[in-house]
C-alpha cells in the first residue's frame, strides 16, 4: 500500500482489497514473504533493543520510585535502544521490503540479500537509516512512555499482570504506529528504490526527496499510506512483545 507503483495491479485500496488481491493473484503464501529475513534479524535485535533500554533507564533514574524525572528517562531510555537495535535491523528490513513487493523475484532472504549487495552495494542496506531513526526514536519514545503510564494507571501495584501488559502494550504500540506512519511510507520508498521503474524514485537520496515525492503525487493522503495495517501490526505485535517482556523480567527476577 506504500509503494508508489507505476502498475494498476499494484496499487491497493485497503487492507482487505489488498488480502484478497494478493491471495487470488499471487497465493496466500505471498501473504509471508520477508519472514525469513524478520526471523533472523528480530531476535538479535529485540535482544539489543530492551538491554539498552533497561541499561539506559536504570542510569538515568528511571526506576527511582517517585522521580519527578521518571517519564524523560524511560523516553531516553527507548530512544537510544532504538538507535542501537535499528543499527542491527535495518539491513534485515530492507530484505524484508524487497521480498514483499508486488511480483518479487525473491523467495529468499540470503538471495535477495546478494542480490541487492551485488547491484546496489552496501549503502542499499542503510540508505533508509536515517529515515528510519527520524520514524522509530519518536515511535519507541511515544510507545515506552505510553506503555509505563498505561501500566501505573492500570497495575499501579507494580505486580506482574499480563492483561496489563496486553492492554498497555497493545494501545501503545497502536498509538506510536499511528503516529509515525507519515515517516514509515517515506522509508518504504527509500527501501524499495532500488527494484522501482520510476527515475525519480530510483534516484531518491533521502527522507526530504521521499517526502516531496509523496506530496507531489498524493498530497496529504499520501502521508497516511497503510495507517491501518500499520496499526492492526503493532496492535498485537507490542502486546505479545510487551507481555513476553514482563513473564521473563519477573520469572528472571524470582529466580
Amino acid at each position: 500500500m506504500q509503494v508508489f507503483a507505476t502498475s494498476p495491479a499494484a496499487v491497493y485500496t485497503g487492507v482487505g482489497n489488498a488480502f484478497t488481491r494478493i491471495s487470488s493473484t499471487e497465493g496466500m503464501r505471498a501473504l509471508w514473504r520477508g519472514v525469513s529475513s524478520v526471523i533472523m534479524g528480530a531476535g538479535p535485535a529485540h535482544a539489543v533493543h530492551f538491554g539498552a533500554y533497561e541499561l539506559v533507564k536504570e542510569y538515568a533514574g528511571g526506576n527511582v520510585e517517585g522521580a519527578s524525572n521518571q517519564w524523560i528517562a524511560t523516553s531516553l531510555a527507548g530512544a537510544s535502544a532504538t538507535i542501537a537495535s535499528d543499527a542491527l535491523m535495518n539491513p534485515f528490513d530492507v530484505i524484508k521490503q524487497r521480498m514483499q513487493i508486488h511480483k518479487s523475484e525473491f523467495r529468499s532472504a540470503i538471495t535477495c540479500a546478494r542480490t541487492v549487495y551485488r547491484t546496489e552495494g552496501l549503502g542499499a542496506f542503510y540508505i533508509s537509516y536515517p529515515t528510519t531513526l527520524t520514524m522509530t526514536v519518536p515511535f519507541t519514545a511515544v510507545q515506552f512512555t505510553v506503555y509505563e503510564q498505561l501500566k501505573s494507571f492500570l497495575n499501579p501495584s507494580g505486580a506482574y499482570s499480563p492483561a496489563t501488559h496486553i492492554v498497555a502494550g497493545g494501545l501503545s504500540g497502536a498509538v506510536a504506529g499511528a503516529v509515525t506512519t507519515p515517516l514509515d511510507v517515506a522509508k518504504t520508498i527509500l527501501q524499495t528504490r532500488g527494484t522501482s521503474h520510476d527515475a525519480e524514485i530510483r534516484n531518491v537520496r533521502g527522507l526530504a526527496d521521499a517526502f516531496r515525492i509523496i506530496w507531489q503525487r498524493d498530497g496529504m493522503k499520501g502521508f497516511a499510506r497503510g495507517l491501518s495495517p500499520r496499526v492492526l501490526t503493532f496492535m498485537p505485535s507490542n502486546a505479545l512483545c510487551w507481555l513476553s517482556y514482563e513473564f521473563f523480567k519477573a520469572a528472571i527476577r524470582d529466580a
